[in-house]
């Protein structure tokens, strides 16, 4: 028994450090990207929401997904891109999450036809892979916040994407550090689905083009 809780004490210790060299990696190699100031955004033809839902378990507003489309939406108005691609779940009638930013979208003055939906963004490794393979945009800024900005840009540059990240503002509400403790882990699934398991996105299909005029 002794010998058996060593072994396991060594793969515990092995699993925890290869999740912190996971981390360590996406953090640093994506940190360059990462923009908090609007003055400093690079100009790029598509911004790229990454969805979440808009209402919390208990009902309240999930202000993750208001804070992501106000950057949006700040992005727009300041000429820094030209068309905003809204990517997330649509897995019923009752839950769209598409659906819900384009309307958010419009209520603050972004119009329709610089408004795109994607209904299979079913995570973020699916929004990065069919803003590039589906509608063919590598020149995004990919926007949410900032601690989920790292893996989503780690995943774009491995797709070959000219991609930045415009982080929205971190909302202070019960459940934010759970979100943030989850990311920990997450970052270590997209380097397993990118380099172990070759993961490609649940849904791909015909191409669909963005009209950025």
């Amino acid at each position: 028994m002794t010998r058996i809780y060593r072994l396991l004490k060594y793969l515990l210790a092995a699993i925890v450090v290869t999740a912190v060299g996971f981390n360590f990696w996406i953090t640093s190699s994506t940190s360059g990207q990462v923009f908090d100031n609007i003055n400093e955004v690079p100009e790029k033809d598509v911004a790229l929401i990454l969805g979440t839902s808009k209402r919390m378990v208990g009902g309240a507003d999930n202000q993750f997904f208001y804070k992501r489309i106000e950057a949006a939406a700040d992005l727009y108005h300041n000429g820094k891109v030209k068309h905003i691609l809204v990517s997330g779940d649509n897995r019923t009638i009752y839950y769209n999450e598409p659906k819900d930013m384009h309307k958010a979208l419009l209520d603050l003055n972004v119009p329709d036809s610089a408004i795109t939906q994607d209904f299979a963004g079913l995570r973020t490794f699916d929004s990065v892979v069919r803003c590039n393979e589906i509608f063919g945009q590598k020149k995004v800024a990919i926007i949410t916040q900032e601690f989920h900005t790292y893996r989503a840009l780690f995943i774009a540059n491995h797709n070959d994407m000219e991609a930045i990240a415009f982080a929205a503002d971190f909302p202070e509400h019960e459940g934010a550090t759970k979100t943030v403790m989850r990311e920990y882990l997450a970052r270590v699934k997209a380097v397993l689905d990118i380099y172990i398991f070759k993961t490609e996105p649940t849904h791909l299909g015909e191409k669909e083009e963005i009209n950025l005029n």
